[in-house]
């Protein structure tokens, strides 16, 4: 992995690890349809200039464009909303290290729908240990780190991620649309489909503090823009699966960022959780070195 792809990699998990304090700050002053409306929007303007300036195109094929309204509202519309509904009723750093379970439920929902997917005797243990990590992370016995409703509403969007994944790798992948476009198409997708559903979700006149707006600013152009610029360029060079592999540090990220910029209190349950989450997958996923057969 060459140095630029090593600060990319870092700059990705600080990006959206980040995203969660940001979250947290902009629903002090916005409905959480409001704040997904102005992030789609928002990232929906960058993607778009940088693919005109590429000289890229949006698809033509209308079945591309229905199976993105799929994905735009399993990766986009319905998590967004989740992950702002949920941080108005538990922390960022929660909702981040929560959200360190969407690589296990990906891996279990491949596992359950792709019959190219074999079920394996690693995977099982993986799955039951992440289990038992995301139950350490909740801490049932404590309600210090915010409701139970909003910490499976967190959980409901990285299930909704998780099942992207799957819906993507079903329908998508064979259509052979390059990364940008259909980055691009995606939140443009996600704009329109969010900008429907507003008037349907309870309204608040916003209330634009310089913290709510540099938030929404931020989200938008940099964790939804900028990120999918950093992560489609990362999948180029190093591979889907290496890349992904940012989904390990973006708990850690989501917890340091938190915790210097909101005070938030960090529990033992939240880093033993989520130590043990990633320590499952790392199992399930045969990452861990020392648990890999040896190569003669």
């Amino acid at each position: 992995m060459s140095r630029v792809n090593v600060a990319l990699f870092i700059l990705l998990a600080f990006i959206w690890g980040a995203s969660y304090t940001f979250i947290k700050i902009a629903v002090d002053g916005l409905t959480p349809a409001q704040l997904v409306l102005g992030r789609v929007l928002l990232g929906a303007i960058v993607l778009f200039a940088v693919l005109t300036a590429t000289k890229g195109r949006l698809p033509r094929n209308a079945a591309v464009w229905g199976h993105t309204v799929v994905t735009a509202i399993l990766g986009m519309v319905a998590p967004f909303l989740l992950l702002a509904w949920g941080e108005q009723r538990t922390s960022a750093a929660m909702a981040g290290v929560l959200i360190a379970a969407t690589p296990l439920l990906t891996l279990a929902a491949v596992t359950a729908a792709l019959p190219a997917e074999r079920a394996t005797w690693r995977k099982g243990v993986g799955f039951v240990l992440g289990f038992v990590g995301v139950v350490i992370v909740i801490g049932p016995w404590s309600t210090s780190a915010g409701s139970l409703a909003g910490q499976l509403a967190v959980l409901g969007a990285a299930l909704c991620y998780a099942l992207q994944t799957v819906y993507v790798k079903k329908m998508l992948a064979s259509k052979g649309v390059p990364p940008l476009v259909s980055a691009t198409t995606q939140v443009i997708t996600a704009t329109v489909l969010q900008a429907i559903v507003t008037p349907f979700f309870p309204w608040k006149t916003p209330h634009f503090s310089a913290g709510v707006i540099i938030s929404i600013l931020l989200l938008g152009v940099v964790g939804t823009g900028l990120a999918y610029l950093i992560y489609f360029r990362l999948i180029g060079d190093m591979g889907a699966a290496n890349a992904s592999a940012v989904n390990y540090l973006v708990p850690i990220t989501a917890v340091l960022v938190s915790l210097i910029t909101l005070g938030e209190h960090i529990t033992w349950n939240m880093i033993v959780g989520t130590l043990v989450v990633l320590a499952a997958l790392a199992f399930a996923e045969n990452r861990l070195p020392a648990l890999a057969p040896a190569r003669t």
